[in-house]
């Protein structure tokens, strides 16, 4: 894991833990083609790992990630046909699948947020099952304001859900900043630390839901991500299906017996 080699993000692994560095920190980690590639490429070797039962995602540098790049190719950019149409085709033969795959893995997802995220680096923070950010760190949807543009990356449909639609509105209208410390404050993220705590706070959870029930805490993924679209009643049943699965893990063995041992348990992800 730690001998693959990428030019705009870094991979490594301690423990069970993987952790993806965004790595083009010039660009303030703005997303071309190259590095939705590897980030795609990286999170395939991450599922493909048993041995991986958690990501920590972040980015090096002052910006988490502003987006696009607009220069680079994989941007916005098109000469020779109509713009609108080569960034519907962008979106769906990189943007969108790159979210789908983040939004399918099967282990949790910690983000830490180290500066500014922006336009679609709004959409790939929130991705995160749990996304801390530094105090320094903003969000800004500057799609609209900026560009003309309609957000991306899914933060059309995260912030309202995490945030509500009045506050995704006003954000995605405006583009104005929107702080770490308001955003863990209103629900769209799940905590703002002082900037040097950022990533072993991060890590430190990561680390904790890397000793974790992974077959468990899949399920809890499923279930959570299934609410936003179920009624009560469908996520009753959806719960019974769900606690089928768990209860028939390893995991929950050595879990009950732990409990009546009155020990820690150990749990092997299974």
């Amino acid at each position: 894991m730690n001998g693959l080699l990428y030019t705009t993000i870094q991979l490594a692994s301690t423990g069970g833990v993987a952790t993806i560095t965004l790595n083009r920190p010039q660009r303030l980690n703005a997303l071309n083609a190259v590095m939705i590639g590897e980030l795609r490429h990286a999170l395939k070797a991450v599922t493909d790992s048993p041995a991986l039962r958690c990501l920590l995602l972040t980015g090096t540098g002052r910006g988490f990630c502003a987006g696009a790049d607009l220069v680079e190719p994989g941007g916005t950019s098109a000469s020779g046909r109509d713009t609108g149409d080569v960034i519907a085709e962008r979106m769906d033969a990189m943007w969108n699948p790159l979210m789908r795959d983040l939004a399918a893995l099967p282990i949790p997802v910690v983000v830490a947020v180290n500066g500014p995220a922006a336009g679609g680096g709004v959409g790939l923070a929130l991705t995160g099952d749990i996304v801390i950010a530094a105090k320094s760190a903003y969000f800004a949807m500057v799609f609209g304001p900026q560009l003309g543009l309609v957000p991306d990356l899914g933060s059309s449909w995260l912030v309202p859900h995490l945030a509500g639609l009045g506050r995704a509105a006003a954000l995605a209208l405006t583009g104005e900043r929107f702080s770490a410390k308001a955003a863990a404050a209103t629900g769209l993220i799940w905590r703002c630390t002082e900037d040097a705590a950022l990533l072993p706070e991060a890590t430190r959870i990561a680390e904790r839901l890397s000793r974790g029930p992974t077959a468990g805490l899949k399920l809890i993924k499923q279930a959570l991500a299934q609410s936003w679209q179920n009624s009560l009643e469908q996520q009753l049943g959806l719960e019974r299906e769900l606690q089928r699965q768990a209860g028939d893990t390893a995991d929950f063995v050595e879990g009950v017996a732990a409990f009546q041992a009155k020990r820690q348990p150990i749990f092997k992800g299974q």
